[in-house]
């Protein structure tokens, strides 16, 4: 009994109390009230394919739609070859066919809300990954009509795990925020995490934990993620993402 009370205890400050502050002050800010009216234009993060001659790979994260974004992002990845005149998107969406090539503008608001660069690499490092990235994103397994889950996963978050953990050279991690990331296709799971730099134990996705310099230190319950960032020390809180350096 003593355990449970601690757990619970632990529970509600590391997880329910950061969600319900994150939900207060979400309640107050303006969201566009159905995808129809909402803002998918580009948010002029990157400048236009046609002045920039080198390679770059990009991974946009962005928070989702309505009372969802309270503490969900939705993630994609952006690649440009050298000398190339647009951009490549790649993302998973939840109805038809869920991955999509360009369904939106590259660095594209979701559902009116400004995307954040995840991850950001250029030149001949870039040229060696593209080729790796779009090999990964061939092979996502969960490219079928229905095979989209919101939650636990797979979906879009699953997507971009999956093609960081297929080219672990990108060296980053996706927010904390991005629920789906921990889902695994095999349910019980342990072993490397995605950037290869630590260890995870993950059950179905809904209970686990990651230690890795990349990932740092995070505890997944039910998908909301609590931690600790160890390369640019932050705090990993659920609802509020990563609030730190």
């Amino acid at each position: 009994m003593r355990f449970l009370r601690r757990f619970f205890l632990f529970f509600a400050l590391a997880f329910l109390l950061p969600v319900a502050s994150h939900a207060g002050w979400w309640y107050w800010q303006t969201h566009a009230p159905d995808w129809r009216r909402a803002d998918w234009s580009s948010a002029k993060l990157l400048p236009a394919a046609t002045i920039e001659p080198e390679a770059t790979v990009h991974v946009f994260a962005a928070r989702v739609g309505r009372w969802r974004g309270i503490f969900a992002h939705h993630s994609w990845v952006v690649v440009k070859e050298r000398g190339a005149s647009a951009y490549t998107r790649f993302d998973v969406v939840g109805w038809g066919t869920p991955v999509r090539v360009n369904h939106r503008e590259a660095d594209g608001r979701w559902y009116g809300n400004l995307p954040e660069p995840v991850a950001e690499i250029r030149g001949e490092a870039a040229e060696r990954l593209i080729p790796q990235i779009r090999a990964a994103v061939a092979s996502y397994a969960y490219s079928n009509p229905g095979s989209y889950l919101a939650w636990p996963g797979p979906n879009s978050n699953s997507f971009v795990q999956h093609v960081l953990a297929e080219v672990p050279g990108l060296h980053q991690a996706l927010p904390p925020t991005a629920i789906g990331k921990d889902w695994r296709a095999d349910g019980v799971f342990a072993g490397l995490t995605a950037s290869r730099t630590g260890i995870q134990a993950s059950l179905f996705g809904l209970a686990g934990i990651s230690v890795g310099w990349v990932e740092g230190i995070e505890i997944n319950l039910l998908g909301l993620v609590a931690g600790l960032d160890l390369r640019s020390p932050a705090l990993k809180l659920p609802g509020w993402g990563r609030v730190g350096v």
